[in-house]
């Protein structure tokens, strides 16, 4: 299959059609499920929250869009993709392929997901395995998986001394936020969301095993997730599509948890009761309801905004549903129809971005674009990658971002940033 957007090419970059590859799946027995996921959390890619877990080992192919998988077409193609490789003759499929991967929060930027060549996915104490590889090469993975990948041992100790750098200091986020409440002022947009980078040198590589087995335990609210050299704990679900049933839990709002009982409740009242907070989270559910409304025949959002607690900050958080119109969309496809959100990027869209590219002055890659998983029936679920860090060796590149509207505050906003940066420097400095 090709499109004039998409290639897909396998793990040595030679170009392959999706219909001449094959897959079999069955059930997953609990040691095979415990040895694929001890060996994806060392080497391979990890998506885990309560209720679910994806552990994905090997390439079987790339799905690569030069221009983002928004254009032409081409996060339905990747579906089209997935559901024409085919099932092998002698074995009954439990479940369809699955691709995985991280994407730009640039839309138009170019984007690569992977089908790995071995997921273990458990979804609903259901536990599946799914191989993928040309011809009969998948009759080897689907009879013996861990004989194919084995769990390899960590060559080096994790680092223990870290050096912290602002990219930009207090004064210039500052007045970043400055200039962006002058804009508003100006009438260009309601909101947007600048964001402010922080540079951790260690004085050894970061161990992504090791980062994730932290976010983990200290946020099991969210997804955690290892992604090749992108690692974090997303609290915040772009989509979610079940069947024909289709779920956004937006954030926009955020206060600081003091650790006192008391305290946190009278905070949080402050929070739920906040014009600003209240206005700024509307924004985003009006824009992400409005946008599922062209894809469904139905869809709600809960009257009132509730509160998200996690370790240290809390979030007003809406529950947005609706029934998808047939033919529906697969997850992807909902996902990039949605991205970005006013969570992560402005109101209006275009031109909060327009000002972004001109002002922020940062490379985002990966930070607040989609993350997810999607199989061949369409169902999966994406969440923006937030709460994260790309590392490169002992660089590890973390970046926190917030909403300004017109009644915004530089020094509260340059706070909530710290804030939000305490999540990932948690778990990634470790002295």
């Amino acid at each position: 299959m090709s499109t004039t957007s998409l290639e897909f090419v396998d793990e040595h970059g030679t170009a392959v059609e999706p219909s001449e590859w094959s897959f079999a799946s069955r059930a997953c027995s609990e040691r095979e499920f415990a040895g694929i996921a001890a060996a994806a959390r060392r080497s391979g890619r990890v998506l885990e929250r309560d209720g679910l877990a994806v552990f994905a080992l090997g390439t079987a192919m790339m799905v690569r869009a030069k221009s983002g998988f928004a254009t032409d077409r081409g996060a339905a193609c990747v579906l089209e993709a997935l559901q024409a490789i085919s099932p092998r003759n002698d074995h009954t499929p439990v479940q369809g392929p699955l691709l995985l991967g991280a994407l730009p929060f640039e839309a138009s930027a170019p984007g690569e997901l992977t089908v790995p060549k071995l997921v273990a996915i458990e979804r609903d104490h259901l536990r599946v395995l799914v191989a993928v590889a040309p011809g009969a090469e998948v009759d080897q993975l689907y009879r013996d998986p861990l004989s194919s990948f084995e769990a390899p041992h960590a060559t080096t100790a994790p680092p223990d001394h870290f050096e912290l750098t602002s990219v930009q200091t207090h004064e210039a986020f500052r007045a970043l936020v400055a200039e962006a409440i002058a804009a508003i002022a100006e009438g260009l947009f309601e909101k947007v969301v600048v964001a402010r980078e922080v540079n951790v040198v260690a004085n050894r590589p970061f161990v992504p095993s090791d980062l994730l087995g932290r976010l983990r335990a200290l946020y099991p609210s969210c997804v955690a997730f290892s992604l090749g050299d992108f690692v974090g704990a997303s609290p915040e679900l772009l989509c979610r599509r079940s069947g024909s049933v289709v779920t956004s839990h937006p954030l926009a709002g955020t206060i600081a948890r003091s650790g006192d009982p008391d305290e946190d409740a009278r905070l949080a009242r402050g929070l739920l009761a906040s014009a600003k907070e209240r206005s700024e989270h509307g924004i985003v559910v009006d824009a992400i309801v409005a946008d599922l409304g062209e894809l469904t025949s139905a869809v709600m959002a809960s009257a009132e905004p509730h509160l998200l607690e996690l370790r240290n900050v809390v979030h007003l958080a809406t529950t947005i549903s609706g029934h998808l119109r047939e033919p529906a969309p697969g997850a992807l496809e909902i996902a990039v129809a949605l991205h970005p959100t006013p969570a992560v990027g402005g109101w209006p869209r275009a031109a909060a971005i327009e000002w972004l590219v001109n002002h922020e002055r940062l490379e985002r890659d990966r930070y607040a674009g989609p993350l997810g998983y999607m199989d061949a029936s369409g169902d999966g679920e994406w969440w923006l990658g937030i709460r994260s860090a790309m590392l490169e060796g002992a660089t590890a590149r973390l970046l926190a971002g917030v909403g300004i509207v017109a009644d915004s505050d530089p020094a509260a906003e340059l706070a909530e940033t710290q804030l939000k940066l305490q999540a990932l420097l948690a778990a990634a400095v470790r002295p």
